[in-house]
């Protein structure tokens, strides 16, 4: 059984995987591309980088996540998406507390610097923002309950690492609001399930706590233009665009 295995999961990443793949590949035991049926390619890219290709069908994100946990053979298992890098600091970090094999830690926290149209964003809760991605395999779980921005339930303790993935989440507009659409439908089925439905104050507070939250709480205002844009623009997404779908008429199964 291998020591650290990295997992990438991937849907027509054809343009991100070689340079993913490249900065895992030398110090891990094994990189693995667990592909939802891509047509651009992304599978003959990820062998000739010198990945490991397994196919499933695509469902949600966490159920994802748990196919490929529950596929791979190794004792920690560390998730990188396909627009994420990771560093030298960051090999070495990870490197040092697998082979330390603390017992009672199940999982770590990792950082992300986060590049959205070119301009990192430090404020705005884009940075630390840490995500659960490095997992000690047989003490992790992904709640199935959450489609997207997945949770990961630990039999054990969490660690922190101090070395940060880079995360390129947004290379063009158009992109950023596609995917924000994708997460606003999610969530916008998570809250039908919850048997939530939209009221008219819902529609002007949610997006005002999210811009605060963003702007103000979180310290957009100090990514310049760029934060102010992201503030308003998730004030839509996240705090607007999930009732309008919830009012366009989820049930309670996710189907509209």
């Amino acid at each position: 059984m291998h020591t650290l295995t990295a997992i990438i999961i991937t849907k027509n990443e054809a343009h991100n995987i070689t340079d993913c793949v490249a900065s895992l590949r030398q110090w891990v035991d094994a990189v693995v591309v667990f592909d939802s049926g891509s047509t651009d390619g992304t599978q003959d890219v990820a062998h000739a980088a010198g990945a490991l290709v397994m196919m499933r069908p695509w469902d949600n994100f966490a159920a994802q996540r748990q196919a490929a946990l529950d596929a791979v053979e190794s004792r920690w298992i560390l998730f990188v998406d396909a627009d994420e890098r990771a560093t030298s600091p960051l090999a070495v970090e990870v490197q040092e507390l697998v082979q330390a094999e603390d017992a009672a830690i199940a999982g770590y926290w990792i950082p992300r610097r986060n590049f959205i149209v070119g301009q990192e964003m430090r404020y705005g809760g884009y940075f630390p923002d840490y995500q659960l991605r490095l997992l000690r395999r047989g003490r992790a779980q992904y709640d199935a309950a959450r489609e997207v921005h997945e949770v990961v339930q630990l039999a054990g303790e969490a660690g922190h690492l101090r070395e940060p993935l880079i995360h390129y989440n947004y290379t063009s507009w158009a992109q950023f609001h596609r995917k924000q659409r994708q997460y606003a439908a999610y969530e916008a089925r998570i809250l039908a399930g919850r048997g939530i439905r939209p009221r008219p104050h819902n529609f002007v507070l949610q997006p005002l706590r999210e811009f605060r939250r963003r702007y103000v709480t979180l310290q957009g205002w100090r990514d310049g233009v760029g934060g102010l844009r992201l503030a308003l623009l998730l004030a839509w997404y996240y705090g607007f665009m999930p009732y309008v779908y919830l009012a366009r008429g989820f049930d309670n199964s996710g189907a509209s």
